[in-house]
């Protein structure tokens, strides 16, 4: 697979020790990493961010879903048995760890990304489908290296309950970082690409065989599951 990684050191590369960092009851099959990204540019420098990064993820020893979000409604225009909408959820429940890549426009995330946020439920009957799941964010921008759109996606990621990696990417004036063909040249932007899916598998490993004791909370123990429903699906609040 190093074949499709030409920026890649064989040198320097090290295989994850998953013993290292799952317990011995851990699940042995390939961590489950969901990727999205925010754009619908034909020549999407967060579709080909995700590209990359979902070459990387693999390499690492993880099952990768890109999630294209062409066709996907604003939030509430459509219902949630949406096809578009569906597949999203469906992919968010089979995932064990996500990585959200988008553009900045106007300093924020673009609307594109939020939609496929916002369209993921915090609560499905009770259950929160992206709590104790892993998380890592990444951003293009057109112009001088930013730090917003990632920063409102950590703020979006604590508010689902999700464990956001320490590591991220920022990659400014993307249009010089891609050749011809959608590959990323070889820099230091790269690196720290490499960088953040290393992180993110590792911390996937390490949690998604504890998550349900990692977020086991006391308060939730009073609460009998219909008493959660109830309250996280409130009409109006």
């Amino acid at each position: 697979m190093l074949a499709d990684l030409p920026h890649i050191d064989p040198s320097q590369w090290r295989p994850i020790d998953t013993a290292l960092l799952a317990g011995p009851d851990a699940p042995q099959h390939a961590p489950r990493i969901l990727v999205l990204y925010g754009s619908l540019r034909e020549r999407s420098y967060s579709r080909f961010v995700a590209e990359e990064a979902g070459r990387l993820l693999s390499w690492f020893g993880c099952e990768v879903r890109i999630f294209n979000p062409g066709g996907l409604p604003l939030p509430d225009d459509a219902g949630a048995d949406h096809p578009k909408v569906q597949e999203l959820r469906e992919l968010a429940q089979w995932s064990e760890g996500m990585l959200w890549i988008s553009p900045e426009r106007h300093g924020a995330m673009t609307a594109i990304m939020k939609a496929q946020i916002d369209w993921i439920p915090l609560s499905l009957g009770g259950i929160r489908p992206t709590q104790g799941k892993t998380l890592a964010v990444m951003q293009v921008s057109g112009g001088s290296q930013s730090f917003n759109a990632v920063n409102q996606m950590r703020i979006l990621g604590r508010w689902m309950r999700m464990v956001t990696i320490p590591n991220q990417s920022s990659v400014p004036k993307a249009f010089t970082e891609f050749d011809d063909a959608g590959r990323m040249k070889p820099s230091p932007l790269y690196l720290r690409i490499v960088d953040v899916c290393e992180e993110l598998t590792k911390f996937t490993l390490m949690i998604r065989g504890r998550s349900d004791y990692l977020t086991d909370r006391y308060s939730e123990r009073v609460e009998s599951a219909e008493e959660v429903s109830r309250r996280v699906n409130q009409a109006i609040i």
